[in-house]
């Protein structure tokens, strides 16, 4: 039977290169907003003879995320991974000018969106399933205080999520890529020097072992 995997942030990045990387032994669940970015992410899964499930949903709604979860349930049962690459990248900003919907966005995506999807995400792996997060160390960094802040506070109720099911499951794990040329990363340095950065599909290639461990 074919294994699946739930990729939250599947259109763009290191999402898209996973989902990628693992439809030769996955079926790809790729969640994203960008509809023209997943039908791309399609057509090269099945050219590569996977198969995926498109769903054009915004992780911050929790409606759609429910229904999503149990869209899984009814169809497969049970999930055997979920990788977590969907993040909400505020404008840079002095802290003292951040502004007040830069960081409710942030919050809702990066924190919020995150709680729920472990709560929904949780039953779906079950003992045997693995979660794996993204962890981007930005807090304390100048400018980054509404991305920082919240992006540390999302890996912070990963490493709960660990060490609760550490004896029980699900296995969560955390890792950290390489810089690589992403939207995300541009916005926040522009005029950067993108030949030196990690391609995304070789970074998928390198995190693919510790993913499937």
């Amino acid at each position: 039977m074919t294994k699946t995997v739930l990729i939250t942030g599947a259109s763009r990045g290191l999402g898209a290169a996973l989902a990628k990387a693992l439809a030769p032994t996955h079926h790809i669940i790729a969640v994203g907003k960008t509809v023209g970015a997943l039908e791309e992410l399609d057509d090269a899964i099945q050219a590569s003879g996977g198969q995926a499930t498109l769903a054009p949903m915004d992780i911050g709604v929790d409606a759609a995320m429910q229904q999503l979860c149990r869209g899984i349930y009814d169809r497969w049962g049970s999930l055997d991974l979920w990788l977590h690459t969907a993040v909400h990248a505020a404008p840079l900003t002095p802290a003292g000018h951040i502004g007040p919907k830069d960081l409710a966005k942030s919050m809702a995506i990066n924190i919020e969106a995150t709680s729920r999807l472990i709560a929904y995400v949780s039953p779906l792996l079950g003992t045997s399933g693995k979660a794996v997060f993204f962890d981007d160390p930005r807090g304390g960094q100048q400018f980054f205080g509404s991305y920082g802040a919240t992006k540390a506070a999302q890996i912070a109720l990963a490493r709960s999520w660990q060490a609760e099911s550490a004896k029980t499951g699900p296995q969560v794990a955390i890792m950290t890529p390489e810089p690589m040329p992403t939207a995300t990363r541009g916005r926040f340095f522009p005029g950067e020097d993108r030949s030196v950065l990690a391609d995304t599909a070789a970074e998928a290639a390198r995190l693919l072992p510790g993913i499937l461990a």
